[in-house]
Order: structure tokens, then sequence, then C-alpha cells
């Protein structure tokens, strides 16, 4: 898969294509289907598939302060997009002068005139344009004008969740109440959490749970404080197979502390994972955060997490 960054980078020669836009902030479910439909219509009309996205978040730059919990890195998201057979992964710096630019002028430079759209395939809630005035219609107006055909697809939903549209702002109050597993049945995979591993206080160590204290990018979408049965693997490493792990995700209430962590036992590993690139995937929260009267009662429920954990991780 090509990847550019801005429409500077592509290619000279460069044919027809068939594109489809959007943030795409966790390729969950919905997102794959469009992009699959991209696909599929690509390979049709034998033409390159392109996914257009945006950096940074839209809301950061119309609304300064508002940038939603990310689900997915960057690097992330196009690692997703490839795995679903896509050509290009084309990312737009979002600027102020692209949030200012109308609807119309938008994709007669961006989808006309640099990447000869063939096919726009978006969601049918789709919008664009200066102040989000473009819809579907404007679309598919200028698709008449322009030579290109608009495919407006229908939003996922689950009827075992009441009808609930699966979206980002949707996995991201899952994450945010710690209920990963809805989420994962929103993303079509555990949610996962990116980051360094850096050096802690050690505590971990003294308790006999030496843990990998994960660093994460800013504006991660971490889960609700408590501790989970997650995966945890080396991503630079790809030949090793992902580790069994129990994740506390807070404060440290028994200790008083103030910073909010995420600190991952790796089960039977004696290993220190320092300044490595690593994903934690998770399962399923086994407890709220709790604060303890004494340092053994916390070892004791320390245990417990762990033996909770490994029978999570182990079962089918």
């Amino acid at each position: 898969m090509q990847r550019w960054r801005g429409l500077e980078h592509i290619p000279g020669g460069w044919g027809r294509c068939v594109a489809t836009i959007g943030v795409f902030d966790g390729v969950h479910r919905g997102h794959q289907g469009l992009i699959q439909r991209a696909v599929e219509l690509a390979g049709q009309r034998d033409v390159p598939s392109v996914v257009v996205t945006f950096d940074p978040h839209p809301s950061e730059v119309v609304r300064p302060g508002s940038h939603p919990a990310q689900l997915t890195t960057l690097r992330r998201k196009a690692e997703l997009v490839e795995q679903l057979g896509v050509d290009v992964f084309c990312v737009l710096p979002f600027t102020v002068e692209l949030s200012k630019m109308p609807g119309d002028e938008f994709v007669h430079e961006v989808l006309v005139d640099r990447l000869h759209a063939s096919a726009v395939v978006v969601g049918e809630n789709f919008r664009f344009g200066h102040k989000a005035q473009g819809d579907i219609e404007l679309l598919t107006k200028l698709g008449h004008r322009f030579g290109f055909t608009t495919e407006g697809a229908k939003l996922l939903t689950s009827p075992a969740n009441g009808e609930i549209t699966f979206s980002s702002t949707y996995i991201r109050a899952c994450v945010d109440a710690g209920d990963v597993v809805a989420a994962e049945a929103a993303l079509g995979r555990p949610h996962r959490l990116e980051g360094i591993v850096v050096r802690g206080d050690r505590r971990g160590h003294e308790l006999g749970f030496p843990t990998a204290n994960l660093s994460t990018p800013r504006y991660t979408a971490v889960p609700a404080d408590g501790v989970y049965a997650c995966r945890f693997t080396l991503l630079g490493s790809p030949e090793r197979p992902p580790m069994m792990s129990a994740v506390s995700v807070g404060t440290n209430p028994t200790f008083s502390g103030r910073e909010r962590r995420v600190e991952a036992f790796v089960l039977d590993v004696d290993e220190d994972f320092y300044g490595q690139r690593v994903g934690l995937d998770f399962i399923e929260r086994l407890r709220p955060m709790e604060r303890y009267d004494t340092v053994d009662a916390l070892v004791e429920q320390m245990h417990r997490d762990v033996a909770k954990a490994r029978e999570v991780l182990s079962g089918p």
C-alpha cells in the first residue's frame, strides 16, 4: 500500500481511482464495510482504491481544545486500512484554510483535479466543506457535473444493542466506561493502546509484580480506571506471539497516587521491556480500581487478578 501525506505526493501520470473519505478513527466495523465497498468497486473498474483521511482531527482545528479521545493512532489506522486491501492511504493535513474551503471547491480540488476519482464511496451521514455544509445530495450533484459516481453507504447498527449505530463516538463512550467487550463488538477486534514502555517507580517490582509502564500518545482513548485482562504485543517483534497480561489503569489509590498510569504485568515472562513499543489489546475488565487498607490486602487481590486474567485469556 502506498502512503501519501498531502496531495503533492500524488505520482505523475496518476489515472482514475475509487476514493472514500473520512476520519475513520478506530476503523470500526462500519468503516470496514465502507472501505471494503470502495475496494470492491475499484476492482470492478480496474483502478486503485484510495482512502482519504485527515490529520490532525478536524475538531481540534475547528474548535481548539475539543479533540476527541483517539481510538487509533495514524500509524495503526494505516495498518488496519492496508489489511482491507486498500491501494493508497492518503493523509490530508487538516488546516484552518482547509476547514474554510467551500464544499464544491474541496470536491473539485481534491477528488477531481488531483485524485481523478471515477467513484466516491462515503457514509450516508458524510459531511464536507466549510461548516460541514456539504452532504450526500451535494456530492451526488457534483459527481454528475464532474464525472464521478457517488455511493452513500448505510450506517451499521447492532440489533443486539437496541439498534445502536456503530460509530467512533459510541465506541469512545464504551471505552470511557470500561466496557471493552462492547467496544470490541463494534470495532471487530479488541480496543488497543499503543505506546512506549517507560520507567516507573518500581513499586510493582517490590510487590512481586513487575510492570511495564506504558506512555501513550496525547489524546489516546484510555479505558476507565480498573484492572483488565489484556494481550501484550511487542510491536517491533512481529515474530513473537501476544503475551497474557493483567493491566492496571488508574492512580494507584492504595499508595495515594495522583498520576494516571497504564501498567501491564506480563504473565510468565521475566523480561525488561523498557524502551520498546508495545500494544495492549483490552479483552475484559476484571474489576474497578479500589483502595486497600494494607499492602498485603492489595497483594492478595493482585494474585486473584492475575489468576482471573489467566482464566479469561486462556479461554476459547
